[in-house]
């Protein structure tokens, strides 16, 4: 079954804060999902169904839906996949919504990172990860995980650590402009190639934010969507893929799972990248957007650094605008988790709501892609392809 057209994004909220320390995690949840509904003229009282990650405190979507007094779900989804989660749940939703098991989902994040840190390696309940005791003895950590993925593009295909930094100053012009950014100034390639080394050969301004915050979407079936008065948003095609070493038979760190979401939801979307007038790419590290542009085939593999060189994703200036809100290299990186901004940013560039310096002129098709948990060792990749309504 096809979710083309079936489902459309009718609300989008993402929290002003980035540092939160008054409020809770579950309050943080019930005001982005506040502000989605009342983005989109609805009340909770007209959601029917419900859907978050792992970020949800207590017994997730369970606790959540109780705290926020939401009486009338019927449909609950609390898939994980770490930062590509919410990408997923917008495909997941329109698959409820198209098989008729809900008619509006409401899909919330929300975290607190800079108030209280927590530890990785886990999986639920407490219990290690399967692969813990492999891999762990490693030291590998999120960011030299990133930095193995970057130093092997490099070795293969020639890519710069000047030409990664272009994509860390395209998001810093667009953080300019936008008022809630965690960091608003614009840098230089030198600048990120000058910053302090991390985990080689990524730099200090290689790195995303770390913030709090949170932000929350609203997706209905198109009975609903006809009868708000708000722009219309459509669904046209997801994809999710899983991507790991296969206990070593898999250890080319050059790809990431886009290489099957994206060409999934670009052929339900029935449309090309070349047709895409706005991105919105997970950038957890410059080497995450890099990676992600050459495997949804915005460009072939290993051009990727020549893709991105001399300000091509600079809205206005470039070939394939990104991430104009700043993206998680500048601007919001919510419980680690930026799937969920990918969207929202693309809703507004298709309702023609971003920043006038930023917005993408007849912005009428745009793609969120987001990858959760390592490009190093496993992660998920999720893409969803959306439409502006006429």
């Amino acid at each position: 079954m096809s979710i083309r057209g079936k489902a459309y994004i009718m609300g989008a909220f993402e929290h002003p804060l980035r540092d939160a320390p008054d409020k809770t995690t579950p309050q943080l949840h019930a005001e982005c999902a506040a502000g989605a509904l009342a983005d989109a003229g609805l009340s909770k009282d007209d959601v029917d169904g419900y859907f978050c990650a792992g970020d949800a405190p207590g017994f997730g979507g369970l606790s959540m839906i109780d705290y926020m007094g939401l009486t009338n779900v019927r449909h609950l989804d609390s898939t994980e996949t770490g930062g590509s989660s919410y990408i997923v749940h917008v495909g997941h939703a329109a698959e409820a919504i198209a098989a008729g098991k809900c008619s509006v989902a409401l899909i919330t994040l929300a975290g607190r990172p800079r108030q209280a840190r927590g530890g990785g390696g886990r999986g639920g309940f407490g219990e290690p990860a399967p692969e813990a005791g492999f891999e762990n003895i490693y030291g590998g950590s999120t960011h030299n995980t990133y930095g193995m993925c970057a130093m092997r593009h490099m070795y293969e295909y020639g890519t710069t650590s000047e030409q990664l930094a272009w994509i860390k100053v395209a998001a810093s012009h667009h953080a300019q402009w936008n008022e809630h950014a965690f960091l608003k100034d614009v840098v230089t390639v030198e600048e990120v190639v000058n910053s302090r080394m991390i985990a080689d050969p990524l730099h200090l301004l290689d790195c995303c934010v770390v913030t709090d915050g949170g932000g929350a979407l609203i997706v209905t079936s198109p009975e609903v969507a006809k009868s708000l008065k708000r722009p219309k948003v459509r669904v046209l095609g997801a994809g999710e893929a899983p991507k790991g070493p296969r206990g070593g038979l898999d250890l080319d760190l050059t790809y990431s799972g886009a290489v099957w979401s994206g060409p999934r939801a670009f052929e339900e979307a029935g449309v090309r990248p070349a047709d895409i007038k706005y991105a919105s790419i997970y950038d957890s590290f410059t080497i995450t957007v890099l990676m992600q542009i050459e495997d949804l085939g915005f460009c072939e593999k290993g051009h990727g650094g020549k893709f991105v060189a001399d300000g091509n994703l600079i809205s206005g200036v470039g070939r394939l605008p990104f991430n104009t809100d700043g993206g998680g290299l500048c601007n919001n990186h919510p419980t680690n988790r930026g799937g969920i901004t990918k969207v929202i940013e693309a809703v507004r560039q298709l309702r023609g709501e971003a920043h006038p310096k930023v917005q993408v002129a007849n912005c009428d098709l745009a793609i969120a892609q987001g990858t959760g948990g390592s490009l190093g060792t496993r992660h998920g990749s999720a893409t969803v392809i959306l439409e502006r309504e006429a």
